[in-house]
């Protein structure tokens, strides 16, 4: 009765956990996410007995070789410590893969994000990032009149205070096409007469601004309408950011100054040449030139930084998956060892008994790895599109690392088949006769 309540336990299970994805946050957690993959993976091992009873079925009746046909119906006939060792392996990869899949999904979108935001050559930026530092309107000129510059646009960085009670977002005014088409946008509206205002995914979040929307801004001391045309895509800023053109920006608020200057060469051999230029301007002023590939080098090394212990934590997953297998098949070593007497009474080798064995482990494992992949899968989509962008209001694109997750697989299941036979030497050393003598 058990073995068919379980599976339907299991759909119940990963049905919740499709429904808890839809609970908003409680007190900014991401309740909701954390109970669906708490669901998900209990929904997943307890469908476990009849994934394994329908993948090794067929191995069991109509397998050529006897080591195959040996270690598929000891998994059919006897598919309790199987399972117990295959939801080892599950868990363990469903948690290793879900990981694996949210980093390399934020890595990717982070450097693709980084490309869209920084297509110039140069960066020139006033000041070690303090709000107040500017390049005022002389030393604007002089840049723009620096030989070599092909194209040059300027930013503006000022705080924003919508509110009271509420704290401040940050306000960023720079050159912008119509469509905002230079932005990494996730969604966009049709244009209207109102002046234009694109928003970051935590203001969209936090204040429940949407595409279309009228918003209130306070710009040169007064407030005045804009449409929201577009949401766009912002991994630098979680408690929200706001962007305008700046031609519009210093028509509200006569304000000139900048803090920021893009800048593309005419020639990308020559741009070393056009950086010296601009140093020379550095003079009696505090500025700073970066190069892209800099920047992007630099955020990535920092990003690799922050995420390493994932790659430890997927160590450890393979290594609790393997003690589970060694556990179970090491349990049942002795209580196999009149098994093992029998067959070799049989005429079956300890050769052919090694490689039951390591069958054994690695059906077992394969299992385990199947279900693992398919709900660390899952689990994977639930940390990036609800726990993510609950917890820090941003979306990410999905990337599968496919070369790291094959070798982490093919690991695994080859480490499990090598478990499972050292776990089972002992039994095999028994002579084969005293074995069975002891059931005379």
């Amino acid at each position: 009765m058990n073995n068919h309540r379980h599976p339907w336990t299991g759909l119940l299970a990963l049905a919740a956990s499709l429904a808890a994805c839809f609970i908003p946050p409680l007190g900014g957690l991401p309740v909701g996410g954390y109970a669906a993959i708490a669901l998900l993976l209990a929904g997943s091992i307890l469908l476990l007995p009849a994934v394994a009873q329908h993948l090794t079925q067929p191995f069991a009746e109509r397998g050529k070789a006897i080591p195959w046909r040996l270690a598929a119906a000891r998994l059919v006939s006897a598919p309790g410590y199987a399972v117990v060792a295959a939801a080892g392996v599950l868990t363990s990869v469903a948690l290793a893969v879900a990981m694996a899949i949210m980093v390399a999904s934020f890595r990717e979108s982070v450097d693709e994000w980084l490309v869209q935001l920084l297509p110039a050559d140069l960066y020139l930026r006033a000041g070690r990032a303090q709000s107040s530092a500017y390049l005022g309107e002389e030393l604007q000129a002089a840049i723009a009149d620096t030989p070599g510059i092909k194209r040059l646009e300027f930013t503006r960085h000022e705080q924003l205070r919508l509110g009271d009670g509420q704290a401040p977002v940050a306000l960023i005014a720079r050159p912008l096409p119509a469509d905002g088409s230079s932005l990494p946008l996730v969604s966009q509206a049709q244009p209207s007469r109102l002046p234009a205002v694109w928003i970051s995914e935590a203001m969209a979040d936090q204040f429940d601004w949407q595409t279309g929307q009228v918003v209130s801004l306070p710009l040169g001391g007064v407030r005045r309408a804009f449409q929201v045309n577009g949401v766009w895509r912002d991994y630098s800023r979680q408690t929200g950011a706001l962007m305008i053109d700046l031609a519009l920006y210093r028509q509200l608020t006569g304000d000139q100054r900048v803090n920021d200057a893009a800048i593309t060469v005419d020639n990308p051999d020559a741009s070393e040449e056009v950086a010296s230029r601009l140093s020379a301007l550095a003079e009696g002023n505090a500025l700073e030139i970066a190069r892209p590939g800099e920047i992007r080098r630099i955020s990535l090394a920092i990003f690799d930084r922050t995420f390493a212990v994932t790659y430890l934590l997927e160590a450890v997953a393979i290594v609790i998956g393997l003690a589970g297998v060694a556990a179970s098949f090491a349990s049942l070593a002795a209580t196999r060892r009149k098994e093992f007497g029998m067959l070799r009474h049989l005429g079956v080798s300890r050769a052919q008994i090694g490689t039951m064995l390591a069958l054994e482990g690695g059906l077992v494992a394969g299992i385990g790895v199947l279900g693992g992949g398919l709900a660390g899968t899952g689990i994977g989509l639930i940390l990036i599109d609800v726990v993510n962008r609950q917890s820090f209001h941003w979306s990410m694109d999905l990337h599968f690392p496919w070369a790291g997750l094959l070798l982490f697989a093919g690991t695994m299941i080859t480490l499990a088949a090598l478990a499972a036979v050292l776990a089972g030497r002992q039994a095999m050393r028994q002579d084969a006769v005293l074995a069975v003598r002891e059931d005379w």
